[in-house]
């Protein structure tokens, strides 16, 4: 692995992320109730699958990034889609009066705004990956941001999300900005991932000073139910 960036769940998950990891064999997953990476190493052998059978369970759908692998007969494939990677190259990155540091109290709402407006995977836990800042008007969280990937020497912004009647006001971009700043002040540097057909939030990110690194593609497979199609 030339870079932590080139697996960075990986790199997450056998460093700062560690007590968060799960594994079987050769895979490894965060908690499920933290988030619903699993990660894969550079060059899996042939049990890679049975491994990812036995840690996740029949049944269950598990999201693997950077995939670069086919499931074998009897996974059905839930979606399979194409990612970018961005990364600081002079982000204005500054602190937001306004933001407020989100805390564990605050997980419902969280939770209910990431529901309305589906910036990406956000469990019960994700927010013990880092710190997550948040807008509110007249007391209702509108607007929120934080960390989640954690690769050594740098870290993942994630979670953008604005309330549909809030949106058009640069919320998202503010919280962006404050969240960098908090990476910046440990001595690290900010990153992000996005779809690579959200052209829209990829425009605005390069225009706060992300630049494109790498495009790589996740899978989500979901497991089969019986012992006898695994490999």
């Amino acid at each position: 692995m030339s870079s932590p960036l080139d697996n960075p769940a990986w790199a997450s998950l056998t460093g700062a992320h560690a007590r968060f990891a799960e594994q079987h064999g050769q895979v490894l997953r965060y908690q499920p109730d933290v988030a619903p990476f699993l990660a894969l190493p550079v060059d899996p052998d042939e049990r890679l699958w049975d491994d990812i059978a036995t840690l996740a369970g029949p049944g269950e759908v598990v999201l693997i990034s950077n995939a670069s692998v086919d499931p074998p007969p009897g996974w059905d494939v839930v979606f399979r889609g194409a990612g970018v990677q961005l990364v600081d190259d002079g982000v204005r990155a500054a602190e937001d009066p306004e933001a407020v540091r989100l805390t564990a109290a605050d997980v419902p709402e969280m939770l209910d705004l990431v529901e309305r407006t589906r910036p990406g995977p956000f469990r019960p836990r994700t927010i013990e990956l880092g710190s997550y800042l948040g807008i509110r008007r007249g007391g209702r969280l509108v607007a929120m941001a934080g960390e989640r990937l954690h690769p050594p020497g740098w870290t993942e912004i994630s979670a953008v999300c604005t309330d549909e009647e809030f949106r058009g006001r640069g919320l998202g971009t503010r919280l962006v900005l404050a969240v960098a700043a908090g990476i910046r002040a440990r001595g690290e540097t900010p990153m992000m991932h996005a779809s690579a057909d959200n052209t829209n939030a990829i425009r605005l990110y390069e225009s706060l000073g992300f630049r494109l690194r790498r495009r790589s593609e996740f899978l989500s497979v979901r497991v089969p139910l019986t012992e006898a199609v695994l490999t």
